[in-house]
């Protein structure tokens, strides 16, 4: 179990940085993985017929219970594929109970121009900080671009080309996708740049290696707080949310939304047309071709043989 605790730890400080958990979602989740390790023998090195096993184990729990602890070991798997931990993910063979998918947390436009706000506020002096100028890029990225806090963090000093407004990044499960850059971005991360050392591998360089995800977790709060907004409902994985989103209010395609997110499944995107159904009603009114089309009202009968009043 040894090596399932270390792993387990380094999961849980992704979560913390990347997803927000709360110590009581990392106490659960650390239950979770624990037991679950300890009814197959380890997570490590365990197989897809290992993890198949766990649903006679867990037959007689309810059905949130047993998502719960599957979605935990979903998650457990995938961070140690992305990280290069395993070379195959078998959380496939995990049972799958029916249950209905909570609406991602978002902010609204209002929100986001706020945080904009403080930093353009910050920015608006003769020299400003470095520290102000890497919040800038930051932020421009995370909520301009939809990058996972992993993705950001890693970014190398050259990943923004000159010539090319997108950036190539490679996410879960070793897949490539686009991702288009905004003039503001670009322009946020070459005023940053000239504060970047040059030797330095890295475009948020901290120390020997780069800024930590736990760090950028940290910086995205104390901007929320400062903005005037609760800084438990901002993390960098709301930032993303709040891009999907705010992307498909404003009319984008579900299709090149997945392709943006990185999402393998269309599934996974989809979750974001159910947080502003208002706007989808109001889309198809406006839209779609009979929307446009004044409806013709039923003209009373007229009999011939009617007596006038």
């Amino acid at each position: 179990m040894g090596d399932d605790d270390a792993l387990i730890d380094r999961f849980l400080e992704m979560m913390a940085a990347e997803r927000g958990a709360s110590r009581n979602t990392l106490l659960a989740y650390r239950a979770d993985l624990n037991g679950a390790g300890a009814l197959i023998g380890g997570l490590a090195g365990a197989s897809k017929e290992a993890l198949g096993r766990l649903a006679g184990e867990w037959a007689t729990l309810a059905a949130s219970s047993v998502a719960r602890k599957a979605s935990a070991l979903r998650a457990f798997y995938g961070f140690l594929e992305e990280e290069g931990l395993r070379a195959d993910n078998p959380a496939s063979a995990l049972p799958r109970p029916v249950m209905r998918r909570p609406l991602p947390k978002i902010l609204s436009g209002a929100e986001v121009d706020m945080l904009f706000a403080l930093i353009a506020e910050r920015l608006a002096v003769a020299h400003p900080a470095p520290g102000d100028l890497r919040l800038s890029a930051l932020i421009e990225l995370l909520y301009g671009s939809g990058l996972r806090a992993t993705e950001l963090v890693s970014l190398s000093r050259r990943a923004l080309a000159a010539d090319r407004p997108f950036l190539i990044l490679k996410g879960k499960g070793g897949r490539e996708r686009l991702v288009p850059i905004s003039d503001r971005a670009r322009a946020a991360v070459a005023s940053w740049l000239t504060h970047v050392p040059s030797e330095s591998a890295w475009l948020f360089p901290s120390g020997k290696s780069y800024l930590s995800r736990i760090r950028l977790y940290q910086i995205v709060k104390a901007l929320a707080a400062a903005a005037g907004i609760a800084p438990e409902r901002v993390s960098p994985h709301v930032l993303r949310h709040a891009f999907a989103t705010h992307l498909l209010e404003g009319g984008a395609d579900l299709r090149a939304l997945q392709s943006m997110l990185g999402h393998a499944d269309i599934g996974t995107t989809q979750i974001y047309t159910h947080v502003d159904s208002r706007r989808l009603v109001e889309l198809v009114n406006s839209r779609h071709p009979l929307g446009q089309m004044v409806p013709k009202m039923p003209q009373p009968r007229v009999d011939d043989d009617a007596s006038s009043p």
